[in-house]
């Protein structure tokens, strides 16, 4: 990294890149060297390193910075910065606030009364909080409104303060979720139905079991001009499952291209094992690439051959280890269990201090009974600013484990610095 706009990942064994990343072996290592790992974790507020919007970073980097010790100064020096760079500091604070930093807390309010991006800031505290840390700021917010270029969008919580939002035109559509699953299916069926009752249809469908008397209809779900299928059609469809592969023969061969398309993505989710050359071929090729989007859609495909796709491990492996994109990490865990479990206790252990929600509930589910491993369990369910579902999980997993063995403990399984000796993903396979 040369400059402020270069942004380069770190090498994958250093504590930078792990960090960058969002690993969870990036996590364990900054705890037991913090005065190295401190310049890191503000970069990580400072600058963002997902890959896309859909990775998380915010919880991973709270939890640093109070498990670490750090101090909150260069972090509420970036409430100066631009809206982008103000918002990151801002859910980072938000988090430590709710796990008891009243520094936190105090300095958010005092933005809200002072700060220039002070409207986002507040609609964020007002999801993310209880309600009476910032119910007071009413006052704040009616006296600072008339600076804004223009009404915000959202109700909350400027309706509770009574101040004006920007108003939607009001859409008054009847509910289709009475209807029985025939009487909607029917409804998609007539000719006579516009697309915004079969949008409405398709998503009363998708609330409910999937029913495969939506396959024949398919074909005539697409929009008025031919060129897309309807929204939420998709995903009706992949609800079916491998129910709907039989129809989804005939629409790869059809003339529209969006049927066509969807009849290849159903075909290709449930491959067979004629399919699985192919599919090793595109996980290489997109390793060769070092293409981070798109290859856990192929890793879920190779799950679905189990052992036989024992030839896909190397880069499944490479993948998890390397990977930017901390949103796909789960997916190609997930591979590998499938493909071939042994190894993976370490890479289970680790996953527990992810930054990604699925990879820590994957982790919560499937780490070893040991030690080191419900400490960390418990440390998740007891931890206010963990998501809800995990802290469930983690719930659930700690009384299973009571109830089997009585005790909660088991033998101590560390993490190892490289991962490599216990599961086969040392630098050997990069």
């Amino acid at each position: 990294m040369s400059d402020e706009h270069e942004m380069v990942y770190a090498r994958i064994e250093s504590l930078e890149g792990l960090l960058q990343r969002g690993r969870g072996l990036g996590a364990v290592r900054a705890l037991r060297d913090p005065q190295e790992a401190a310049a890191f974790v503000y970069d990580g507020i400072r600058r963002d390193w997902r890959w896309d919007s859909t990775d998380d970073r915010c919880l991973y980097l709270a939890r640093l910075v109070r498990d670490l010790d750090l101090s909150l100064t260069p972090v509420l020096r970036r409430l100066a910065g631009d809206e982008e760079t103000c918002l990151r500091a801002c859910d980072v604070l938000e988090l430590l606030a709710l796990s008891g930093s009243e520094a936190a807390r105090d300095a958010l309010r005092t933005y809200i009364r002072e700060g220039a991006h002070w409207a986002r800031v507040l609609e964020s505290v007002s999801i993310g909080w209880p309600t009476e840390w910032w119910d007071d700021l009413g006052d704040v917010a009616r006296a600072r409104i008339g600076e804004e270029p223009e009404l915000p969008w959202q109700s909350e919580p400027w309706s509770r303060f009574g101040i004006e939002v920007r108003s939607r035109p009001p859409v008054s559509r009847p509910s289709l979720d009475g209807l029985g699953t025939g009487e909607l299916l029917i409804l998609l069926r007539d000719e006579r139905t516009v697309e915004e009752d079969k949008f409405d249809a398709l998503r009363a469908l998708n609330r409910r079991e999937p029913d495969e008397g939506l396959l024949p209809l398919v074909p005539s779900l697409g929009t008025s001009d031919g060129r897309r299928p309807l929204p939420l059609l998709r995903r009706a469809v992949e609800r079916l499952d491998a129910l709907a592969v039989p129809a989804a023969r005939g629409w790869a061969e059809d003339r529209r291209p969006w049927l066509a398309e969807l009849g290849a993505d159903v075909l290709a989710d449930h491959p067979s094992a004629e399919d699985l050359p192919g599919l090793v071929r595109e996980l290489a090729g997109q390793w060769s690439a070092r293409a981070w989007c798109g290859p856990d859609r192929t890793a879920r495909r190779l799950a679905r051959l189990g052992p036989d796709a024992a030839e896909a491990l190397p880069y499944l492996r490479r993948f998890w280890l390397h990977t930017p994109h901390s949103y796909e990490r789960t997916a190609y865990l997930e591979a590998l269990a499938a493909i071939d479990r042994s190894g993976l206790e370490h890479v289970y252990a680790e996953s527990l201090w992810d930054c990604e929600e699925t990879a820590r509930l994957a982790a919560i589910a499937s780490a070893p009974a040991a030690r080191e491993a419900l400490e960390r369990i418990a440390a998740l369910r007891d931890d206010p600013m963990e998501t809800p579902e995990v802290r469930a999980a983690a719930r659930e997993r700690l009384a299973s484990t009571e109830s089997a063995d009585g005790t909660g403990t088991g033998t101590g399984i560390g993490l190892r610095t490289g991962l490599g000796a216990g599961t086969g993903m040392g630098a050997g396979t990069g």
